[in-house]
């Protein structure tokens, strides 16, 4: 029974089984990864997952159910386990299913072009990236790892008030982590490619990246303790901000769990800082035309020049505030109740270069990497203490990399103490997005 065919009986049986109301949720992923190591496949993976969920109104309350398998006998486990799953909540929770919105954007996520490239050829590029890398610099000892990974994933989502919407995706993420030693010191560095267009990859110039990360974290220094102005790098800014989305969550603020509550239309970050979601941005391998929910996503302000415009609201939440939701409701998977996850979340760029900024300082801290993102922060307090990697401004110039260090802030106070944003923006594979920043100050210990 193909899919179309299963959602249709299944809507069919659950309203005759005394729903009000119904939902399918279809998802179905694949996956291809591949590491290399001196030359040769060190490991290769494909994985393939994919299921089915129910949601329905039942007797005034939302059950749930979830299946692997489409055929007719889980058509009746779904009706009774969604039944059993509505009978046991205490009460309503004022959730219902959604008619649609009246347009959808209608963006591409899939690629048919790297979708037909092969595997072999996929391969190729990934043993020519790592034999490139180590041929770069004598200094180039090994790569921790190589490793090219291939995506690819289709939902659809359809209920019994006439809403019928899918949508394909796909993507290809390289990852290289390269060891690098001289002398006594030894030293790492990562490198991150995301694409739908596998002819714009250049060996060369993603080896280039790949050696110089790691070379330019040779020649370790030491610097005193103290506060330093910070240039925090695309990535390491994208990095934080991942792990502080949390606090832009109207679920989040509603359970007393974020301190931007009741703070809609205030101030709460420097003027420079706009926030923005925006679902199809281009450098992103993530987005959606549509959320959890079925509800049209489109680009929208979360923080404008410093004022919080919104927060992250599904239906439910949405309802709860009498305002309309944002599109952020989140499936984790078919398996997953709603939650609520930006689609691509990213700092508005500005006009200078990166270079720029760095001139801009005359003692300062540039900040390449963040580690520590889940034990070293509080997304409630918003205070965070993390190991990082960097390098010491000197007049506006890079000194040296320094020894491991520790930064430490508070997001809110980090977000208010935005001096200057840069142009280069850049996405990690979660969807969160940055350029380089300079903010006031922050802590700085070195080990």
């Amino acid at each position: 029974m193909n899919i179309t065919e299963f959602q249709k009986e299944l809507l069919i049986k659950a309203m005759d089984a005394g729903f009000k109301e119904a939902e399918v949720y279809y998802e179905h992923t694949e996956t291809f990864q591949c590491m290399i190591f001196k030359g040769e496949i060190d490991s290769y993976e494909t994985s393939e997952d994919g299921g089915l969920s129910l949601r329905g109104l039942y007797n005034g309350k939302m059950g749930y159910a979830y299946t692997e398998k489409l055929d007719e006998d889980s058509i009746s486990f779904l009706i009774d386990k969604a039944k059993a799953n509505a009978d046991v909540l205490d009460e309503d929770d004022g959730t219902d299913i959604f008619e649609g919105s009246k347009e959808y954007t209608g963006h591409k996520f899939y690629s048919q072009e790297l979708a037909n490239v092969p595997i072999p050829e996929k391969i190729e590029l990934i043993k020519l990236i790592e034999k490139k890398v180590l041929a770069y610099d004598p200094r180039i000892v090994t790569l921790n790892y190589c490793i090219l990974q291939d995506f690819s994933g289709d939902r659809v989502i359809a209920n019994n008030k006439g809403l019928s919407i899918d949508e394909k995706k796909n993507g290809l993420i390289i990852f290289v982590s390269t060891v690098v030693k001289d002398g006594e010191e030894m030293k790492t560095g990562s490198f991150i490619k995301m694409t739908r267009d596998f002819s714009s990859l250049d060996a060369d110039e993603i080896a280039r990246e790949a050696a110089e990360e790691a070379l330019s974290n040779l020649g370790e220094k030491s610097i005193p303790v103290g506060k330093y102005t910070i240039i925090m790098r695309h990535d390491a800014a994208a990095s934080l901000l991942a792990t502080y989305t949390p606090i832009f969550s109207a679920e989040n603020t509603q359970k007393d769990q974020s301190l931007l509550k009741g703070k809609v239309g205030e101030k709460v970050a420097s003027e420079i800082f706009t926030l923005l979601d925006g679902p199809s941005h281009p450098d992103a391998v993530t987005g959606s035309n549509f959320d959890g929910e079925g509800v049209a996503t489109r680009k929208r302000a979360i923080v404008s020049n410093g004022t919080l415009e919104t927060l992250l609201h599904n239906r439910k939440t949405a309802k709860m505030e009498g305002v309309e939701t944002t599109g952020h409701a989140h499936k984790a998977s078919y398996k997953s109740t709603l939650t609520i996850a930006p689609q691509n979340m990213y700092i508005a760029p500005g006009k200078r270069t990166k270079e720029d900024l760095i001139a801009s300082v005359t003692n300062g801290v540039l900040i390449t990497e963040l580690s520590g993102l889940h034990s070293g922060t509080n997304t409630i307090s918003g205070d965070f203490s993390l190991a990082a990697k960097g390098f010491y401004i000197q007049d506006g110039k890079i000194s040296a990399p320094v020894k491991q260090m520790t930064i430490a802030g508070n997001f809110f106070d980090y977000m208010k103490e935005i001096e200057e944003i840069g142009s280069d923006i850049h996405f990690l594979p979660g969807g969160f997005g940055s350029p380089s920043l300079r903010v006031k100050e922050l802590s700085v210990t070195v080990d």
